[in-house]
Protein backbone atom coordinates (compact mmCIF):
# COMPACT_ATOMS: atom_id res chain seq x y z
CA UNK A 1 0.00 0.00 0.00
CA UNK A 2 2.89 2.35 0.50
CA UNK A 3 4.13 2.30 -2.55
CA UNK A 4 0.91 3.47 -4.18
CA UNK A 5 -0.03 5.82 -1.74
CA UNK A 6 3.90 7.53 -2.46
CA UNK A 7 3.04 7.19 -6.29
CA UNK A 8 -0.18 8.79 -6.00
CA UNK A 9 1.10 11.44 -3.47
CA UNK A 10 4.05 12.42 -6.03
CA UNK A 11 1.28 13.90 -8.25
CA UNK A 12 -1.07 14.86 -5.71
CA UNK A 13 -4.76 15.57 -6.92
CA UNK A 14 -4.11 13.71 -10.92
CA UNK A 15 -5.66 10.64 -11.80
CA UNK A 16 -3.94 8.43 -12.80
CA UNK A 17 -4.35 5.17 -14.40
CA UNK A 18 -3.76 1.58 -13.53
CA UNK A 19 -1.18 1.30 -15.93
CA UNK A 20 0.64 4.28 -14.74
CA UNK A 21 0.64 2.95 -11.31
CA UNK A 22 2.42 -0.43 -12.13
CA UNK A 23 5.07 1.46 -13.84
CA UNK A 24 6.01 3.67 -10.86
CA UNK A 25 5.48 1.24 -8.44
CA UNK A 26 6.85 -1.92 -9.93
CA UNK A 27 3.86 -4.14 -8.47
CA UNK A 28 2.61 -6.89 -10.68
CA UNK A 29 -0.80 -6.41 -11.68
CA UNK A 30 -1.78 -9.24 -9.47
CA UNK A 31 -0.73 -7.12 -6.68
CA UNK A 32 -1.94 -3.68 -7.77
CA UNK A 33 -5.48 -4.19 -8.55
CA UNK A 34 -6.56 -5.81 -5.57
CA UNK A 35 -4.78 -3.24 -3.82
CA UNK A 36 -6.36 -0.60 -5.37
CA UNK A 37 -9.63 -1.85 -4.30
CA UNK A 38 -9.30 -2.55 -0.98
CA UNK A 39 -7.70 1.25 -0.64
CA UNK A 40 -11.02 2.49 -2.96
CA UNK A 41 -13.28 0.57 -0.18
CA UNK A 42 -11.36 1.99 3.05
CA UNK A 43 -11.78 5.75 1.55
CA UNK A 44 -8.28 6.27 1.09
CA UNK A 45 -8.77 6.57 -2.86
CA UNK A 46 -11.16 8.10 -5.53
CA UNK A 47 -11.67 5.84 -8.36
CA UNK A 48 -13.52 6.91 -11.88
CA UNK A 49 -14.04 5.63 -14.92
CA UNK A 50 -12.59 7.75 -17.85
CA UNK A 51 -13.34 7.73 -21.31
CA UNK A 52 -11.12 7.03 -23.82
CA UNK A 53 -9.02 9.41 -25.48
CA UNK A 54 -9.04 8.03 -28.51
CA UNK A 55 -11.94 6.25 -29.87
CA UNK A 56 -12.42 2.55 -29.73
CA UNK A 57 -10.51 2.15 -27.07
CA UNK A 58 -12.51 0.75 -23.50
CA UNK A 59 -13.15 3.25 -20.88
CA UNK A 60 -10.64 3.22 -18.24
CA UNK A 61 -10.41 3.61 -14.22
CA UNK A 62 -8.54 6.30 -12.97
CA UNK A 63 -7.27 6.75 -9.45
CA UNK A 64 -6.29 9.67 -6.99
CA UNK A 65 -5.90 10.01 -3.32
CA UNK A 66 -8.54 10.96 -1.60
CA UNK A 67 -8.83 13.69 1.38
CA UNK A 68 -8.05 10.48 4.05
CA UNK A 69 -5.64 9.14 1.85
CA UNK A 70 -3.48 11.59 1.43
CA UNK A 71 -3.22 12.54 5.05
CA UNK A 72 -2.03 9.39 5.34
CA UNK A 73 0.43 9.69 2.88
CA UNK A 74 1.76 12.50 4.52
CA UNK A 75 1.55 11.41 7.80
CA UNK A 76 3.71 7.89 6.76
CA UNK A 77 6.07 10.23 5.18
CA UNK A 78 6.78 12.34 8.26
CA UNK A 79 7.39 9.17 9.83
CA UNK A 80 10.28 8.69 7.64
CA UNK A 81 11.71 12.35 7.50
CA UNK A 82 14.91 12.32 8.79
CA UNK A 83 15.69 13.98 12.28
CA UNK A 84 17.65 16.66 13.33
CA UNK A 85 19.05 18.37 16.02
CA UNK A 86 17.60 18.17 19.32
CA UNK A 87 15.20 15.87 18.06
CA UNK A 88 17.65 13.27 16.36
CA UNK A 89 19.41 12.96 20.04
CA UNK A 90 15.66 12.36 21.76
Amino acid sequence: MRRVLDALAAQHGAWRHGYDLLKATGLSSGTLYPLLMRMSDKGLLEAEWREPAQPGRPPRHAYRLSAAGAALARELAGRDAPRSGAAALA
